[in-house]
């Protein structure tokens, strides 16, 4: 399958929207929909993928590939025509408007050119993840919705995966699992994952299972496991210091976590039971782990106008730099040995991210900007929904 082929392959799969599949069906074509890439449409995902994917999404998705066909006085092959015709007929209206289902997709992390050396490269250079999510990212379903920060925090534990291996990984508000499905795959020694709310921590057991991970709920136990994955309900609010004691993790994840004021004050606390853990109980901690961190020191005691935008080409010319070195960029990554945090987040409020570096501040955290300096290489180049620089990665660890 060759590239082009490849990233439409992909981005059906992950349900991307139906504009973006039919732009990359016409760079698969030269610039229009062939016979040849309809039929490459009909055998690779409609005919292997027609059962498992969003029914609604399959028939708009045919719709269009029909009209830009026609449009541009092509001939539509007759198993599209015929499969929109059954789509026609059997869907009833009420069944489009269902926008508040789950569904599955399946987010294929592609291995650039160049990257074998990368350790647990596939041989097939590509990833596949299933998830079950939600369509409506709103409105009580935001746990089960695939937001651009965890895409960002899973493309950083790809891209360098000495720092997440054999290192114990505690993730907050981990929605559907994705970026504990990637430490499992780099062999983080431990992985645990946690959410407060509880429909969306079975939604994210069933993601770990669908990706053949043993999924295990006792908080009190430890497992080192590497094919065992942690779930754990974990309200930020009422966690106490006791529930929090048996965990010790190298690196403590969250991907958009910092969005509601309301929640900041708690968030701020867990993280600082979590990163404090060495010091609460230092007869229990090995010491043994090193941890990354790098410069860049961001004042938790400022303010911030966020002007920000990173490369507007997801970064791949610094994608491409760092493919050839051969440590992948470690080099520029100190080792301490103490917890940190690595948080991945879209500032979409200035003043509530503000108040959470006010809350760092006041709990005796410091905040680092990594943004620039832990750039991950492109491991999604067909998601055209997905702007890296919109994502901004930081690092908060004890003073």
């Amino acid at each position: 399958m060759a590239d082009q082929e490849l990233h439409l392959f992909s981005a059906f799969l992950a349900m991307e929207p139906t504009d973006s599949l039919i732009g990359l069906a016409r760079e698969c074509g030269g610039g229009s929909v062939t016979e040849r890439v309809q039929r490459f449409i009909w055998e690779h995902c409609i005919t292997k993928y027609a059962g498992k994917l969003h029914v609604p999404y399959l028939r708009k998705f045919l719709k269009k590939l029909i009209a830009e066909v026609e449009l541009n006085h092509g001939d539509v092959i007759d198993e599209l025509y015929e499969h929109y015709a059954h789509y026609m007929t059997t869907l009833k209206e009420n069944d489009l408007e269902k926008d508040n289902a789950r569904v599955f997709k399946y987010i294929s992390f592609l291995f650039p050119d160049g990257c074998l050396e990368l350790s647990r490269c596939l041989e097939s250079r590509k990833l596949m993840v299933q998830l079950q999510c939600s369509l409506n990212m709103l409105e009580g379903d935001t746990g089960c919705s695939v937001w651009p920060s965890s895409l960002l925090l899973s493309e950083c534990i790809l891209s360098f995966p000495e720092l997440f291996s054999n290192k114990s990984c505690f993730e907050v508000g981990s929605g559907v699992g994705l970026v504990g499905i990637c430490l499992a795959h780099v062999k983080a020694s431990k992985v645990i994952l946690s959410d407060g709310d509880l429909s969306t921590l079975a939604n994210m057991k069933l993601n770990l299972e669908l990706n053949h991970l043993s999924v295990e709920t006792d908080m009190s136990e430890t497992t080192e496991d590497p094919n065992m994955v942690k779930c754990i309900h974990l309200p930020w609010e009422s966690v106490s210091e006791k529930e929090l004691q048996n965990h010790k993790p190298d690196i403590i994840l969250g991907a958009d976590v910092i969005y509601d004021p309301v929640c900041l004050p708690h968030l701020v606390r867990v993280l600082t039971l979590l990163l404090n853990q060495a010091k609460l109980y230092p007869d229990q901690c090995s010491g043994n782990h090193p941890v990354f961190s790098l410069g860049s020191k961001f004042s938790s005691d400022a303010k911030v106008n966020v002007t920000h935008q990173a490369n507007a080409n997801n970064g791949d010319a610094s994608d491409a730099s760092l493919c050839k070195r051969t440590d992948n960029g470690a080099s520029n990554v100190g080792l301490k040995k103490r917890p940190t945090a690595l948080i991945a987040s879209v500032i979409r409020n200035v003043d509530t991210f503000n108040k959470f570096l006010t809350l760092l501040g006041e709990a005796n955290l410091t905040i680092e900007d990594l943004t620039e300096s832990l750039r991950p290489l492109n491991f999604l180049p067909y998601m055209k929904s997905y702007d890296r620089s919109t994502v901004r990665l930081f690092s908060i660890s004890c003073k």
